[in-house]
């Protein structure tokens, strides 16, 4: 069973400059919530029962957001008939039981990242989201791991993106497709037009096989100078092993941009 999910938050968040050079994109407020607790929330509804938080030492903000008891308590005391504060410090309280940090410094890729969790890390698989990928209206989680159970094999989501886009993604190659899903075939990371196998991208939702870690560890650095998660599944796929794509069903919002993140309150309203 997947129960573990990674959350990589060490990223400089450039995208979102000046909200992020004081508040962490992770925090930053959507619909009076912030994003990172929508990934929370499907997770949780997908019966994930452990986060990992990827994050550098120099942000301890996010931590603070889960484990600010002391500042909770205190308030509480003045204001005992608040039933909303007793229930954001209850959720709070819920969330501190299952989350882990591990750390890393400075940005060097989801694959660095998914090597620090090494030592928490169980089972056959593990679950990875990147926090600037929300998905609504249908749990893209729960369905990963549904096809997971089905097929035994790793998944990535995916979502068909206009051919003329295709090198900003990581594209998907395959076969054997059916309505929702297929064998993924190949993987690459910002092809140009001409190069790419297909116009199926990944989003920011894998189910991972643990032996994806022993290939990391033996990675070189890619573009950018980071170990990158869509290298070692590349080295994977050529070696047989099964990876599944995900067509999901929900909506698809990018909130790691100032132009995405202002239109998800928008989206997230209508939808929710």
């Amino acid at each position: 069973m997947v129960t573990q999910a990674i959350i990589p938050l060490a990223g400089l968040g450039t995208r979102l400059l000046p909200l992020s050079s004081v508040i962490p994109k992770e925090l930053l407020p959507i619909n009076g919530k912030p994003n990172l607790e929508y990934i929370l929330d499907e997770c949780l509804q997908a019966g994930i029962k452990q986060f990992i938080f990827v994050v550098p030492k120099s942000r301890p903000s996010i931590k603070k957001y889960f484990f600010n008891d002391n500042f909770y308590k205190k308030i509480l005391k003045k204001k005992k008939k608040d039933k909303r504060l007793k229930r954001v410090f209850k959720r709070l309280k819920k969330f501190q039981k299952m989350i882990k940090f591990v750390y890393q410094n400075k940005p060097e890729g989801t694959g660095h990242a998914v090597l620090q969790c090494k030592k928490y890390l169980k089972g056959t698989h593990f679950l990875m989201l990147l926090a600037d990928d929300l998905i609504i209206k249908k749990n893209c989680s729960k369905e990963m791991i549904s096809l997971h159970n089905k097929t035994k094999g790793s998944v990535i989501a995916t979502r068909k993106v206009d051919r003329k886009t295709v090198s900003r993604w990581g594209i998907l190659g395959f076969k054997n497709k059916s309505k929702n899903s297929f064998l993924i075939n190949d993987v690459i990371e910002k092809p140009k037009l001409s190069e790419a196998p297909s116009n199926y991208a990944i989003i920011g939702r894998y189910i991972l096989p643990m032996k994806i870690l022993s290939v990391l560890k033996n990675q070189g650095k890619g573009k950018g100078g980071e170990i990158h998660i869509t290298d070692a599944i590349k080295t994977l796929v050529k070696k047989n092993e099964k990876f599944y794509g995900n067509i999901f069903k929900g909506k698809y919002i990018d909130c790691g941009t100032l132009d995405g993140f202002v239109k998800s309150g928008l989206t997230i309203s209508k939808y929710l």
